[in-house]
């Protein structure tokens, strides 16, 4: 297993807000005067009412947007374009539904100017990483969810990326699949770590799955509230995670503060359109 730098900082939001320009010249403040620092090797959750800015911070750290103040740092370098660092995996799916998942693994290093039959050969290895070794000539339409995540998961990873974004990667699964992907993540990552920022809707989920869960308020405005370690430990098994008292605890400790946003969004995504 290769060891992290863990005196290193992948990520370093500084003071980041953004905002975007409504029609007739109103300003939407949508994150607020953010600041998180992500060791190299460490794998945080981040959790908020819908709408909070939760992907925004995403796309800042993948340099999809710019700070309106602030500053983003990567590795200790101020980002001012795409993170080429950093590997996205979005919820929704991402595959070419006219390439098979071997095909789709492989286009990655293909684009980057690898040959032919090196990046089949990796693909190879990493859809056997995943679990599809017996999947590479079947298209997207021919899989399960689960498995076009797994494909997903292997098409971002076979770069090496140094950050992994995950954008409520797993939400459209069931249950018990997602459960199966969270061990798979973190059987990939324990291999080889990277710094993780994770987006998801689920507590449970992130308390199983990171080192640190950060809260983040309902917007606009919306601030970083809340900063928890997750001490429990590794390797972890989400089945069995679940299962262990300090991590009810610990659900019942960030829930208390998390509840509160999760009404004020509600609240505001059902008031009628220009209700202050």
């Amino acid at each position: 297993m290769q060891k992290a730098n863990a005196t290193a900082t992948a990520i370093e939001l500084d003071e980041a807000s953004v905002a975007f320009q409504l029609a007739g010249a109103r300003i939407y403040t949508a994150v607020e005067r953010a600041s998180l620092a992500v060791r190299d090797g460490e794998f945080i959750a981040i959790v908020g009412p819908t709408g909070c800015g939760k992907s925004t911070l995403l796309n800042l750290t993948a340099g999809l947007l710019a700070p309106a103040s602030g500053a983003v740092r990567i590795f200790g370098a101020p980002l001012t374009s795409l993170n080429r660092q950093a590997g996205y995996l979005f919820q929704a799916d991402t595959l070419f539904p006219w390439k098979t998942a071997l095909e789709n693994v492989a286009i990655g290093l293909e684009i980057a100017g690898a040959p032919h039959a090196e990046a089949r050969k990796r693909a190879e290895g990493w859809l056997n990483a995943v679990g599809l070794g017996a999947f590479g000539n079947r298209y997207p339409h021919m899989l399960s969810g689960g498995q076009r995540k797994r494909v997903g998961l292997a098409q971002v990873l076979i770069r090496d990326p140094k950050i992994l974004l995950m954008d409520e990667p797993f939400g459209p699964l069931d249950a018990q699949t997602r459960q199966i992907m969270g061990n798979l993540l973190l059987d990939l990552w324990t291999a080889d770590r990277k710094a993780v920022l994770f987006v998801t809707h689920d507590l449970e989920e992130a308390i199983a799955l990171a080192d640190r869960v950060v809260i983040m308020s309902a917007g606009p405005h919306s601030r970083i509230i809340g900063d928890w370690q997750v001490s429990l430990p590794r390797p972890r098994d989400i089945f069995e995670t679940r299962l262990d008292k300090e991590f009810h605890a610990l659900h019942r400790e960030i829930w208390s503060v998390l509840k509160a946003e999760v009404a004020k969004g509600y609240l505001q995504s059902s008031a009628p359109p220009g209700a202050a």
